[in-house]
């Protein structure tokens, strides 16, 4: 009987370890397929509110997910605004006063220019491969779509302002399909939906996410993507502090 109970713990640690295994190659597969080597992309980003509704042009450069920058075109009265990502440090540079700030790490929950992003949802600061554990929790349809439901918990010392977060993927392109972001409570904050899909640059992706914060009804924050091109080369001094007045 022992001899039984051992071989059916083996067999269940050996299938655990696979499922997660298999988790954390589709995330990985997935975020890589959104982000490239390198990207660069003009974004449209409308903000809708019961009353009224803004929109924004911005266009940003990144490389993995250790550097990234973006400047807002439009409109007049925001652009010129840049945010930028080195390594573990983001920058804001303000050209109102002609000044760039360095955020601190409790700022990453605020929202980013008014919309229902975070700055971290900008940024991409944390990453789903190295700061979040993977499990795979159901294989549904989803918009017509086959996709895996995979549950992604924080490391114990990550710094990610998630407390957990569920990601819907397709299994045929590997696109992100829908995101659920969860605070320490485990209370839902916010759900991005991919609307439509689009080939850019050679990739089958989401054209249109909808971000919608759980506990503000009638509003949502539209994320569109104009232009996507991957693995071009990016000149280094895009993601300099001080090239961050010129980035146009």
């Amino acid at each position: 009987m022992k001899h039984y109970f051992i071989i059916g713990f083996l067999i269940f640690s050996f299938f655990t370890s696979a499922e997660a295994q298999t988790a954390k190659e589709i995330i990985t597969k997935a975020d890589h397929k959104a982000r490239g080597d390198s990207q660069i992309a003009t974004i449209s980003i409308t903000i809708v509110r019961p009353k009224w509704t803004k929109n924004m042009i911005m266009k940003s450069w990144s490389e993995g997910n250790k550097y990234m920058a973006s400047v807002i075109l439009k409109p007049a009265k925001e652009k010129g605004i840049v945010y930028l990502m080195r390594e573990k440090e983001i920058w804001n540079y303000m050209p109102s006063i002609n000044r760039s700030i360095k955020l601190p790490p409790s700022m990453m929950m605020q929202s980013w220019m008014g919309t229902d992003m975070t700055n971290d949802d900008l940024i991409k600061q944390s990453s789903l491969v190295k700061d979040y554990s993977q499990g795979i929790v159901a294989e549904e349809k989803l918009t017509g779509l086959d996709v895996w439901k995979i549950e992604l918990t924080p490391h114990e010392n990550a710094a990610v302002v998630w407390g957990k977060i569920l990601v819907w993927i397709d299994k045929k392109d590997y696109m992100q399909v829908k995101i659920e972001f969860y605070d320490e409570d485990d209370f839902l904050v916010n759900t991005m939906n991919a609307t439509k899909f689009d080939v850019f640059d050679g990739r089958k992706l989401p054209a249109i996410f909808e971000y919608i914060p759980a506990d503000k009804g009638g509003q949502k924050t539209l994320i569109e993507y104009q232009s996507l091109k991957f693995d071009k080369p990016i000149d280094k001094q895009i993601f300099s502090t001080n090239y961050m007045k010129r980035l146009r």
